[in-house]
């Protein structure tokens, strides 16, 4: 079976690419499985898609979007499975500190709501202004702001961490 040139290119930026489009999937998600399955769906649409994008500079906008719109419409059709609890189960400690704030803002964030989590990853992890973010999401910018404001108040108290000062 001979391998076309598209067929190729994609690979290739499969392969370049991955990795990152990997770990925005998994701060999206918050679940490293849930992340690889909705990286494998996002890489099947751009596949499906991939004759028709002309600007190859914009293809991680196109697989984050649809990494966004695929996740959006999954807790659309979720139902509640998992209830609040009073007691948190217990968390093993890493020993390197850098490895701990990892570890204990990854906590904090997948206890986020899911509009909250997708604007806080696109935000800061994706480095998104907050028109992008906006667009991608399909809320207003002020949604944006003010969602990301409650979310990394919720974020601030979580992980022990003092409010800035007010501005003056």
């Amino acid at each position: 079976m001979q391998i076309t040139k598209g067929e190729e290119e994609f690979r290739e930026y499969v392969l370049t690419r991955g990795p990152a489009l990997l770990r925005a999937a998994h701060q999206l998600t918050g679940h490293p499985l849930d992340a690889e399955d909705l990286l494998q769906n996002a890489l099947t649409r751009t596949y499906l898609a991939w004759d028709r994008i002309t600007d190859r500079g914009a293809l991680d906008g196109y697989v984050r979007r649809a990494m966004v719109n695929i996740n959006i419409s999954q807790w659309r059709r979720r139902k509640v499975e998992e209830y609040p609890s009073d007691e948190l189960p217990e968390v093993a400690c890493e020993s390197d500190a850098y490895g701990e704030v990892h570890e204990r803002l990854e906590r904090a964030l997948s206890r986020l709501p899911e509009r909250m989590r997708a604007a806080i990853v696109l935000r800061y992890y994706e480095d998104m202004t907050e028109p992008e973010v906006a667009s991608t999401l399909g809320i207003s910018v002020g949604t944006v702001k003010s969602t990301v404001s409650r979310a990394m108040a919720k974020l601030r108290t979580e992980l022990g961490i003092c409010s800035p000062p007010p501005r003056p």
